[in-house]
This record gives C-alpha cells, sequence and structure tokens, in this order.
C-alpha cells in the first residue's frame, strides 16, 4: 500500500484550514484537477419565459440535430441525444481531457403547462432553441366585473 502525502510544508496552514487544503488536494488527485465540488450538468441550459412562450436554450456544440430527441412529457421537457467526438490520436496520451462524449439525457422541469402539440425546435451555431408555446389553460385570462 502506497502511502501519500498530502501536505508538504506544515506551516502552510493549521487545524481546520489545513484539513480543508489536505481533504481539496485528495478529491483532485481522484477527479484529474476539477474542483470536487462542481458537478457539471450537460448539456447547460437558459429557461426563459416571454409572453405567451417558454424558450430553452441549451448549448450543444458538435451535436447534430438528427441525434437529438426531444419531447414533452408530464410538464417536463426532456433532451436526449448523443456527442461524437473523434479521437485525435488512438496511441496520444492526454495531459487534459475535457471534452467529453456519448450519450447525455436531460430533463427540465417546465414553469406552467405548454401544447406539446405546437413545441418547435431549431439549431444555429451549437445552440439548440426550443420554443414551448404555453396551453390555453395556463394563459392568464381577464376577468370582467359586472355591475348591478
Amino acid at each position: 500500500m502506497a502511502v501519500i502525502r498530502l501536505q508538504s510544508n506544515a506551516e502552510e496552514g493549521t487545524g481546520l484550514s489545513r484539513l480543508h487544503q489536505e481533504v481539496n488536494q485528495l478529491f483532485n488527485l481522484f477527479s484529474a484537477g476539477a474542483d470536487p465540488f462542481f458537478s457539471r450538468v450537460y448539456p447547460a441550459v437558459n429557461l426563459t419565459e416571454e409572453g405567451d412562450n417558454i424558450y430553452v436554450r441549451a448549448e450543444l456544440p458538435g451535436v447534430s440535430p438528427e441525434s437529438l430527441d426531444i419531447s414533452v412529457v408530464e410538464g417536463r421537457l426532456q433532451i436526449r441525444g448523443e456527442r461524437k467526438i473523434v479521437l485525435e490520436e488512438q496511441n496520444a496520451s492526454y495531459h487534459r481531457r475535457e471534452r467529453e462524449s456519448g450519450i447525455f439525457r436531460r430533463t427540465i422541469a417546465l414553469p406552467t403547462r405548454v401544447d406539446p402539440g405546437k413545441v418547435s425546435a431549431s439549431m444555429k451555431n451549437g445552440v439548440l432553441t426550443i420554443l414551448l408555446p404555453k396551453s390555453e389553460e395556463a394563459k392568464p385570462k381577464k376577468i370582467t366585473v359586472k355591475t348591478a
């Protein structure tokens, strides 16, 4: 069993701060230098509401529109697909590899009911834009007040 010394200089910190540094160093050993408490969610999305529509914009560089499967199920938007990245060289020894490939799925709870029959999607420059029109039940209704 190998012993790894995490703290090389005892003067760098004492007590709780030293423990914090050593735990971060330990996590970095196993996470290839990534922040151990940062979880990457793919694809990154923005969800906005404008008038009678909800817009979802997702960053999907390197993903072909043909590999995407988009659906609305029970108040949730599901985006599924596959990102394929060709390896530069099979025998290469990577020093850093941050570009991931593979199958992904992202489910997003929608803030209001939408009409699934009118949903549309387009892709430009690696950004997927999904237009989700609100259902008639979700749109605000104006109530007139009658006088007696």
